[in-house]
């Protein structure tokens, strides 16, 4: 996919909208999308000066704070403005949904030591914490407040802290939304 195609994709999730007129639309209203816009231009190194410029400018408006190194698949939805950290070396999928407080990071020693990797329609809960190497699958939901050091198998959910995983199909069913976004030009 372009660039533009996986920001259009990000412009569904976020509010079912297609066109450009709505991605202005959007664009100036909701300041997260904003920035996934910049991360996007910045990490395929169209308009890279002034990406990274405007960049800095609204992580320091929004907290959000998400490695230009990192992999992420089309259809990210950040959900309202406020902290949210994201190392450069993370790995995240298709159709995501992270809310505000979440880290995502590495961890230093032992034997999870590394980044995580998260698989295609994950939904992420404010607060909470997934470090480590670290696989999470597909169609999980890692519930507010919640610390993840773990793998964690497709069609879960995990709660609490210590995480405790519950296996349930379709487990992100009616949270992640508006994932058909192929149908965008």
């Amino acid at each position: 996919m372009t660039t533009n195609k996986i920001i259009y994709a990000d412009l569904y999730r976020c509010n079912g909208g297609k066109g450009f007129l709505k991605l202005i639309d959007t664009a100036i209203r909701k300041r997260n999308f904003r920035y996934i816009c910049y991360l996007r231009w910045y990490q395929s190194k169209k308009l890279r000066f002034f990406s990274r410029l405007f960049l800095r400018h609204i992580c320091s408006k929004t907290g959000i704070e998400i490695g230009w190194k990192t992999p992420i698949g089309p259809g990210l939805q950040l959900v309202h403005s406020g902290n949210i950290a994201v190392n450069n070396a993370a790995t995240i999928g298709d159709n995501c949904t992270i809310y505000p407080g979440v880290i995502i990071g590495m961890e230093f020693r032992g034997k999870r030591r590394g980044n995580p990797t998260i698989g295609n329609n994950v939904w992420i809960g404010s607060n909470a914490v997934i470090v480590g190497d670290v696989t999470i699958g597909d169609d999980v939901l890692i519930a507010p407040l919640t610390f993840v050091n773990f793998d964690v198998p497709s069609h879960s959910i995990v709660i609490g802290n210590p995480g405790v995983i519950k296996h349930r199909e379709n487990a992100t069913e009616g949270y992640i939304l508006r994932t058909d976004y192929q149908i965008v030009p």
